[in-house]
C-alpha cells in the first residue's frame, strides 16, 4: 500500500468496536437493551434512556443521504488530489446519522433522500473506514 497521508482515526474506549467491526467490513452501532434505540457516535449510555446496558449490533449499512457539502478547497494535504469530494450526513435505516464520504458518483449528482449503501476503504493495517455509495436503481 502507498504511503497513507490522510488524517487516522484514534479510537477512543467507548468506540474500540465500532472500528474493530469496521475491520471486520461490519458496520456495529450500539443498540439499547433497555429501550431498544440505536444511537452514533458510540458512548457509553444511550442517549434515549441514559442506560449503560447495551450490545453492539450489526447495522444494515443502507440509509439516505440527509444532507451533504461537496468540497473544493484542499483544508490538509492528504485530499490534494480528490477534490472535488462529498461528505454527507447519512441516516441509516436504524436511524441514527453518521458524516463520511460519499463516493462512487460524481459529486454534482449526489442528491438529498438519495439511497446509500455503506462499503468499506481499509487503508492498509492501520483501519478500516465506512464510506457510502448510491444503492443502483
Amino acid at each position: 500500500m502507498a504511503e497513507y497521508n490522510k488524517p487516522i482515526p484514534v479510537p477512543s474506549i467507548e468506540s474500540k468496536p465500532y472500528w474493530e467491526g469496521l475491520r471486520q467490513h461490519r458496520l456495529l452501532i450500539p443498540r439499547c437493551n433497555a429501550c431498544a434505540g440505536f444511537w452514533f457516535p458510540p458512548s457509553a449510555r444511550c442517549p434515549n434512556c441514559s442506560s449503560s446496558d447495551f450490545s453492539w449490533t450489526a447495522a444494515s449499512g443502507r440509509g439516505r443521504v440527509f444532507s451533504f457539502v461537496i468540497y473544493h478547497r484542499v483544508y490538509h494535504p492528504g485530499f490534494a488530489g480528490e477534490v472535488p469530494y462529498t461528505v454527507g450526513l447519512v441516516e441509516l435505516e436504524e436511524g441514527p446519522r453518521m458524516i463520511s464520504n460519499i463516493v462512487g458518483i460524481p459529486p454534482e449528482q449526489v442528491v438529498c433522500d438519495m439511497p446509500v449503501r455503506v462499503v468499506f476503504e481499509d487503508i492498509g493495517d492501520i483501519a478500516t473506514l465506512p464510506k457510502f455509495t448510491p444503492v443502483p436503481a
